[in-house]
């Protein structure tokens, strides 16, 4: 399945790339949570697709413990019907340990993100027949405390070739899925998009990031980002 060639060449790309503190761990999901991730890509990822929801990156209690974007355990396992096993990165801060489908903590930005779909589209098959939801950056970052460290953060000689891998990564998966609408969930997404997507003529914008560190998320961030997607002309 060409998308899950993507994902594993993309894997391997970042595997090669080397990052200096203050990063500390460097987790790639693409490897250690390959079952699950594909298993979510098989399912949900072939054929063309209207609207391409795009990500950041792991967070660390999301795709970070199930290889699945905004991937929240109870919404992955109990909503999309995803399970699979999960081994560990070679190195794990013991803060911020990978439990997979054990782990006991929830995603905030997932389970707002999948209770969305779940509430408007009730089933999986309904919002995948017109969306897909991917990341743009693979990987998990994590300072020495244990802190995330978010991509754009990372120094310019770390991000070029972290950038020029997901870039192409992005090329190929949008020319897989042909979207009419590319949507960065969170400004950094659409901002990578608009500069990997050159030649896209489709659209590219963005709706509001569901992470409770967003003030305006947690006044109601559903309805915000369905306003968001009415102003591009997305009807759901």
């Amino acid at each position: 399945m060409k998308i899950v060639e993507v994902s594993r060449d993309l894997s391997r790309a970042v595997e090669r790339l080397r990052f200096d503190a203050p990063v500390a761990f460097v987790y790639n999901p693409l490897a250690y949570a390959r079952a699950p991730h594909e298993a979510y890509l098989r399912r949900y990822g072939a054929g063309t697709r209207e609207i391409l929801l795009l990500g950041m990156n792991p967070g660390p209690f999301g795709m970070a413990q199930t290889g699945v974007p905004f991937g929240d355990v109870t919404m992955v396992r109990d909503f999309l019907k995803i399970e699979g096993e999960v081994a560990a990165p070679e190195r794990v801060h013991e803060r911020r340990p990978i439990s997979g489908f054990a782990c006991p903590r929830s995603e905030v930005s997932g389970t707002r993100l999948w209770g969305w779909v779940k509430g408007r589209f009730e089933t999986p098959a309904r919002f995948f027949d017109r969306f897909f939801v991917a990341n743009y950056c693979p990987l998990v970052f994590l300072e020495a405390s244990g802190r995330n460290r978010t991509p754009d953060k990372l120094p310019p000689a770390e991000r070029q070739p972290l950038f020029a891998a997901c870039d192409a990564a992005l090329r190929r998966m949008v020319a897989l899925l042909a979207p009419r609408f590319v949507i960065g969930v969170g400004g950094f997404a659409a901002e990578r998009a608009r500069s990997a997507l050159s030649d896209y003529d489709g659209t590219i914008a963005c709706v509001l990031h569901p992470s409770p560190a967003s003030p305006a998320a947690n006044r109601g961030w559903a309805s915000l980002a369905e306003g968001q997607l009415s102003e591009l002309g997305i009807r759901l």
